[in-house]
């Protein structure tokens, strides 16, 4: 491990200027007006069956990579999908990392770990990843949102854990 210290991103003013050079105007962010609800599991994780939400712009090869203004589709990706066939695309961060390894923003090798060694259930049938930065909040309410929880929804999934990027 390096003993290099990382500066910290100064993350609300990067997005703010990447939004401004594809000529969006001033981001808005989004405020809750209450706290989201908290929801005990009805039973333990290792009884769970457990997805992944990732918003690090994650696809399969073969499938269609995602574009930059306003994508909000998703893509489901097998649980049982190969690293090495994963790509990531996304303007709103350094790939590098994620193009070395999946895993950074993806973490589908660790999920597979955690089953393995009994600390979850199952894992779901397929894990959805998205692009994160989608400037209208509306779409994502409105649109992408719902279809997401949707589909965790029919997969029957218990705990889903979010990847933001």
């Amino acid at each position: 491990m390096s003993d290099q210290r990382q500066e910290a991103i100064r993350y609300i003013e990067r997005i703010t200027a990447s939004y401004d050079a594809l000529g969006y105007d001033q981001y808005q962010w989004h405020h809750r007006s209450t706290k989201p609800p908290f929801l005990k599991p009805e039973k333990p994780l290792a009884e769970c069956k457990v997805g992944m939400i990732a918003t690090g712009g994650v696809y399969k090869a073969g499938q269609v990579a995602f574009h930059y203004k306003d994508d909000t589709s998703y893509r489901a990706i097998s649980s049982v999908a190969e690293a090495s066939s994963l790509r990531a695309t996304h303007f709103a961060y350094d790939l590098s990392g994620a193009r070395e390894d999946i895993n950074v923003v993806f973490p589908i090798e660790g999920l597979r770990t955690l089953k393995q060694e009994g600390f979850v259930g199952s894992l779901a049938n397929n894990y959805l990843a998205c692009m994160g930065g989608i400037y209208s909040q509306r779409a994502v309410t409105n649109d992408l949102a719902p279809q997401l929880v949707q589909r965790c929804i029919d997969e029957e999934i218990d705990v889903v854990l979010l990847v933001p990027v």
